[in-house]
């Protein structure tokens, strides 16, 4: 039986980030989830074919922004040993109610066009707005949440809202960001990662 952990990537990354983690977790096999649609129902599914083909040894999970929503989503009623949340997007219906409201879109709008394109040309869907609001998420799984004090995409906030009502660990770099990339953020995440992971 061999300790193994699933990578779910954020918005613009790849399968291959997975690799970066390995001498973080020696104790773990690493598997990238491979994806690269962005509809929760779809990835969902993606993540579950993962775990389904490791889920007879114990499965750990870290995933990245969105990956985190869509690993809670997938992976709710799952055996699960622990999870580790990089910058996470935790509150689906939130985040895209703020991005309507920054672009002056109303529910009612939304609705009746289906999909609109914002200035930032972000695409906003009625569809997937539904999903999210007729899928809750219920997670039990005990979690580690890594936050850069200047992320600029999740409102610290609703990082603490979590962190309280999931009991979960909480770690914020000072002067960090959403993405961590510099030399000296990628540094302040691996001693996190070998800190927490279990």
């Amino acid at each position: 039986m061999t300790n193994k952990i699933l990578y779910i990537h954020g918005m613009g990354g790849d399968v291959t980030e997975a690799q970066r983690f390995e001498e973080n977790c020696p104790n773990y096999d690493i598997m990238g989830v491979d994806y690269n649609e962005y509809l929760p129902w779809v990835v969902a599914k993606k993540i579950r074919a993962y775990y389904d083909e490791v889920k007879d040894d114990p499965v750990a999970i870290i995933a990245n922004s969105i990956g985190a929503y869509f690993s809670m989503l997938a992976l709710q009623d799952q055996s699960l040993q622990q999870a580790l949340f990089i910058s996470p997007l935790l509150d689906m219906e939130q985040y895209i109610l703020s991005k309507m409201q920054q672009a002056g879109i109303t529910e009612n709008e939304l609705q009746a066009k289906g999909e609109i394109e914002t200035d930032r040309k972000e695409i906003l869907s009625w569809q997937y707005l539904q999903y999210v609001r007729e899928h809750p998420l219920d997670w039990k799984v005990p979690t580690e949440i890594l936050y850069g004090e200047k992320d600029d995409r999740i409102p610290l906030v609703t990082v603490k809202k979590f962190v309280k009502e999931h009991r979960a660990g909480l770690t914020i770099m000072p002067e960090g960001e959403h993405r961590f990339h510099t030399r000296v953020q990628l540094n302040f995440l691996n001693e996190w990662m070998k800190k927490v992971i279990k």
